[in-house]
């Protein structure tokens, strides 16, 4: 039987100096996105689209969300299967075209995982991962990886 999940987050523009959108350079793109009872997440546009670079992005929660979820998944399957990790880190990527008309959308993510296992016989389960990712099953565009896998 199927599941229904629900998310509720809040999106709070901090980001008028004044005279609110009336200009195009007269606001700050600066937001937080907040869930209640978590920490508040400090939100802006890339820096390309007058952001505020010390701020996370869309772009780049994006591509966090993709990569934490394939993790997440991929733990799973491992602890099921009595696999043991010791160690996960991910370098991932993300590749947006922007369109002449200021349009744009995402052509690929690629995940990075290196991961540290226990013993040699436990290395072949990453690419089940990928079956119940669902982040990756969500989104129309490819979300591929090029994992590393190593025994202590």
């Amino acid at each position: 039987m199927s599941t229904y999940h629900n998310y509720k987050i809040n999106i709070k523009w901090t980001g008028n100096k004044g005279e609110g959108t009336l200009t195009y350079r007269g606001y700050t793109r600066d937001h937080i996105i907040s869930v209640d009872g978590k920490p508040d997440v400090p939100g802006s546009s890339d820096k390309a689209f007058r952001g505020n670079p010390q701020r996370y992005n869309p772009e780049e929660l994006l591509v966090a969300s993709a990569a934490s979820c394939h993790m997440l998944s991929y733990l799973h399957l491992c602890a099921v299967n009595k696999v043991v990790v010791v160690d996960y880190t991910d370098k991932a990527t993300g590749k947006m075209l922007e369109s002449p008309d200021g349009s744009g959308r995402f052509e690929e993510i690629i995940l990075y995982p290196a991961i540290v296992v226990s013993e040699e016989s436990m290395i072949e389960l990453h690419h089940e991962a990928n079956k119940i990712f669902f982040i990756a099953n969500s989104l129309n565009f490819p979300v591929k990886h090029s994992p590393t896998v190593k025994a202590l």
